[in-house]
């Protein structure tokens, strides 16, 4: 197969934040397929221009065999108006290259399937076109439930005429699918809901490339203290306030041997630094994100991983965050401070369970992990690394959607 995959925000691994069409586009490219990601060069965490040299509009490139089509889009800062400019912006362009791209670089052919990823419904909208286009199948991949995230997250009201205007493009993008992918294990229910048959739907998590983590030297990691880390995007969602408030209390319960270390960056880190600031934290650090293929080394230097989420009635259709797969594969044991409707760590048997935007909840619960023997804490790291490998290991999923793709195109 020649499978297009339009993601605004695709990464490779050498930057930081998400690879999933990186590592499943490797997996397919090994089992003989050809696979073009189209994708920004605007990077939305770093919050600059990753690829592109001054006066290019795009190129092509090719990472281990994934061949990436970077589009200049517009720089943002926060997610306001700009923030939506460049998305416009990123729907414009890839329609107009993606219609000519086998024209441009000689070694593009036609595409056999286009996939189309949000979280924003515009990237999808693009895949739409161009599939109908070339006459091939097209999937929407769904990341993130826009608009009823907006809503559950009080950004937006349920009767706002964005909110309406966003509810009838995810309706008209989900009845045009062959097949719907979901990134969420209950999804389902809430894509049903709006019509949509369940046999249509499919589940395809994200996972982790274990090679990443097997290749890699570490390094006999010597510190004192106990770290907890926490690894990923520092936005409103990640609710990064909770771990804060804890490492307060941890440190006033005199607790110094524990230490926070948070990775990564966001539009809420000036905010989560200010506060720490202000708590007058003794035991907490701050440091600036790492591209994908240093995530093992850094999770290295953790005792324990931790990550929290807001109490939403979103999660009552599940999660699957990129940071839990990584903190699995490295063999930490986890904490997590939140209500899902799947628990990764009953689910792995890996560590504990807090409730969310409980503080004191979770300084307990970092400070049992603390003074519980190593052998236990190691034995739990265990179990999360061989339950990722079971079951969320790329290879596995690039399996699941190499049948999916083969299925959407005998259809036709």
């Amino acid at each position: 197969m020649n499978i297009w995959i339009f993601n605004h925000y695709a990464l490779p691994p050498d930057l930081p934040g998400g690879t999933r069409h990186y590592d499943l586009g490797r997996e397919l490219v090994r089992r003989g397929h050809r696979v073009t990601i189209i994708a920004s060069s605007f990077h939305h965490y770093l919050r600059r221009e990753v690829r592109l040299r001054p006066g290019e509009h795009w190129k092509a490139e090719d990472v281990n065999g994934v061949k990436f089509i970077w589009l200049r889009t517009p720089p943002y800062r926060r997610n306001d108006w700009r923030r939506v400019w460049s998305m416009v912006n990123f729907l414009v362009r890839a329609w107009r290259l993606g219609r000519g791209l086998p024209r441009l670089t000689s070694e593009t052919e036609g595409p056999d399937v286009v996939i189309g990823s949000s979280p924003h419904l515009l990237t999808p909208l693009v895949a739409y076109w161009v599939a109908r286009h070339y006459r091939v199948p097209f999937l929407m991949e769904v990341r993130d439930l826009w608009p009823q995230t907006f809503v559950d997250m009080g950004e937006l009201s349920a009767r706002h005429p964005i909110t309406k205007v966003l509810q009838v493009l995810e309706r008209f993008l989900y009845h045009r699918a062959e097949r719907v992918i979901t990134l969420l294990p209950l999804a389902h229910e809430y894509i049903m809901g709006l019509g949509i048959p369940r046999e249509k739907i499919v589940w395809v998590p994200n996972g982790v490339d274990l090679s990443r983590f097997d290749s890699v030297t570490m390094p006999e990691v010597s510190h004192e203290g106990f770290r907890v880390m926490y690894l990923g995007a520092h936005g409103r969602a990640n609710a990064l306030d909770v771990l804060i408030q804890a490492a307060k209390v941890v440190q006033d319960r005199g607790f110094h041997e524990i230490r926070f270390i948070l990775v990564g960056d966001g539009p809420e880190k000036p905010r989560l630094i200010e506060l720490a600031r202000a708590l007058d934290l003794k035991n907490i650090e701050f440091r600036e994100p790492v591209p994908k293929s240093k995530v093992p080394r850094t999770l290295s230097e953790a005792d324990a991983t931790v990550f929290i989420l807001k109490d939403l009635p979103l999660y009552k259709y599940g999660i699957s965050l990129n940071k839990l797969f990584d903190y699995w594969a490295a063999s930490k044991p986890l904490i997590i401070a939140g209500n899902p409707s799947n628990n990764p760590v009953e689910e792995a048997n890996c560590g504990f369970t807090v409730p969310p935007c409980d503080p004191h909840a979770l300084a307990e619960a970092i400070i049992k992990l603390y003074q519980m023997p190593e052998e236990e804490r190691r034995a739990m790291g265990y179990r999360g690394r061989e339950y990722v490998q079971k079951h969320y290991d790329s290879k596995v999923l690039a399996e699941r959607m190499e049948g999916v793709l083969w299925e959407a195109i005998s259809r036709r």
